[in-house]
């Protein structure tokens, strides 16, 4: 058990060390130059998109609705959980480098969008449908199908059980259970329907949910932080204490 453990932590060191940091942010670097720094000179463009929506193409739902729905699986856990856990582990200086990470990362994001919307396909109901696993086939050429595959495999394992469901729900739960006291089943029960009668109606429907909830999730998500700003702006900053899953400073 502790031989398996062991190896676990040694991937786990490897994956998520120097090389992964060399893929994603290296990968970053080499298309900002390409692209002549596109995230900073195209910034006001993107920006006025954002408020004068388009859908000049053959598209489903316009930029708008498209923007909300990528910010869906941004804004959340990832943002408030990884963020406090990277600056606990590694201090303050923590964030400069994920103010890098962030910044070179724009223009991979930018490369995927594009690829996507590049290489996408009209499934048999008239749906647009795109992504890795659709640009990796269409964009390297069909012998490249299986990596493809593979690529939607992983991604559906992730979600699940990685970056995915299985981190926000508990956290729900956990929340629902100490301050009103729900029992776990009932809130698996009404988070069920709720993404269910979402999701089953295809991407018009979770645009259309996104694009209604995301603005105010973002616009909660900013009140909260400055709020805890300054709350704690006269609190001395040290090393965090965490008894019962609750952090304190001292």
């Amino acid at each position: 058990m502790d031989l398996n453990l062991e190896l676990l932590n040694a991937i786990d060191s490897f994956v998520w060390g120097p090389p992964l940091l060399v893929l994603l942010v290296g990968t970053g670097i080499l298309l900002t130059l390409r692209l002549k720094f596109l995230q900073i000179f195209r910034l006001p463009k993107a920006l006025g998109l954002i408020f004068k929506a388009q859908n000049k193409g053959n598209g489903d739902i316009d930029s708008f609705k498209a923007l909300c729905t990528a910010l869906s699986a941004t804004v959340g856990t990832g943002n408030i959980v990884g963020v406090a856990t990277a600056i606990a582990a590694g201090g303050p200086g923590a964030i400069f480098w994920m103010w890098m990470a962030a910044f070179f990362g724009m223009a991979t994001k930018y490369a995927e969008g594009l690829l996507a919307v590049k290489y996408r396909e009209v499934d048999s109901k008239g749906e647009i449908a795109g992504g890795p696993m659709f640009y990796i086939k269409n964009g390297m050429g069909p012998k490249f199908k299986w990596l493809g595959s593979l690529f939607a495999i992983f991604g559906i394992l992730v979600a699940y059980f990685g970056i995915g469901t299985f981190a926000q729900v508990n956290s729900i739960v956990d929340i629902t259970k100490m301050t009103i006291g729900l029992d776990p089943m009932w809130t698996a029960l009404i988070l069920t329907i709720l993404v269910a009668a979402i999701t089953l109606g295809g991407l018009q429907s979770i645009a259309s949910a996104a694009a209604k909830i995301v603005p105010a999730m973002a616009v909660i998500y900013f009140i909260s932080t400055i709020g805890v700003l300054v709350y704690f702006a006269d609190k001395e900053i040290g090393r965090a204490s965490c008894r019962e899953r609750v952090c304190v400073i001292v």
